[in-house]
């Protein structure tokens, strides 16, 4: 009796939730695909989840990935060293523009680091050609995600332009990092490590409006008309995976926002349901007794 009371509250704050991001999609002068997944229950939320979706930066969650993966089957290690060269140079390359060509030299860590923590263009094709795009693509298949695909490197406009997009949908995403939180593409360590790298503290939607301190594993992206952010929210004892995607956006900001607000709203839900009694009584420090 107590679980099925437990969970027919739960169901009704999910209601809510629901109510609340269908009505950001309604304002939402774009199209917005929403993939939620309770990592403790297994409980879904999904909105235009099996839409497929312009990833932008967001494909690098399967770069690394994959180089974790070719890490841990021993094809290359994550301190081998490269040397910088002026050829890799690409706009939005934070970093590597700054560093000094045929002399610095970084391990695939730390250009895994800046890939993820400043969305480093030219860290990440040097990590594309490193892993391949058809090792990343045939770990996807593996996968069964044969939605998402890394079909160019980071600013190839004229990729672009024929149509080579890297593109994903809200469930894949969701899944492909569900599969590595439980532990089913990479080992206890490099999971760790995995996310340790998306949990650099970066500028984007989901932490947005979150708790500072709260750890959160995602990468955003974004292209003309397009905003994405994918990853794992650790509340503590109610861990959970979000990806809001959007397109079509006539105002990127509006974008940016409803992104956050998602995330806000399924924030608030999984923080209760962390710090609840069954019967939804939250006890917090100090709690009062009337």
């Amino acid at each position: 009796m107590g679980q099925n009371a437990a969970s027919a509250k739960q169901k009704a704050l999910w209601q809510k939730l629901e109510a609340k991001i269908e009505q950001i999609d309604r304002n939402l002068d774009g199209v917005m695909g929403v993939a939620i997944e309770d990592l403790t229950s297994g409980d879904h939320y999904f909105l235009r989840e099996e839409e497929v979706f312009a990833q932008a930066s967001s494909i690098k969650i399967t770069v690394l990935a994959d180089l974790y993966l070719q890490a841990q089957q021993g094809k290359l290690k994550l301190t081998d060293l490269y040397t910088v060269q002026s050829s890799d140079l690409v706009p939005d390359s934070d970093i590597m523009n700054g560093l000094t060509p045929g002399v610095t030299r970084v391990t695939l860590r730390d250009l895994a680091t800046m890939m993820v923590a400043v969305s480093d263009n030219a860290a990440t094709n040097v990590l594309i050609d490193r892993v391949g795009t058809q090792n990343v693509n045939a770990m996807l298949d593996s996968l069964g995600l044969t939605h998402t695909r890394l079909r160019r490197k980071m600013m190839d406009l004229e990729a672009a332009r024929q149509g080579r997009e890297n593109i994903s949908t809200p469930r894949e995403m969701m899944t492909l990092l569900e599969v590595i939180y439980q532990g089913k593409l990479l080992n206890k360590d490099s999971t760790e490590d995995f996310f340790k790298i998306l949990s650099t503290n970066k500028d984007s939607w989901i932490p947005r409006d979150l708790p500072a301190g709260l750890r959160i594993a995602n990468k955003p992206g974004s292209l003309e008309a397009v905003r994405n952010d994918s990853g794992i929210v650790f509340v503590e004892g109610r861990p959970y995976v979000i990806c809001v995607l959007t397109a079509f956006l006539r105002n990127e900001r509006e974008g940016e926002q409803a992104i956050s607000q998602v995330s806000l709203e399924t924030w608030r839900i999984f923080d209760r349901l962390s710090r609840a009694t069954e019967y939804g009584r939250v006890v917090s420090p100090g709690n009062g007794t009337r």
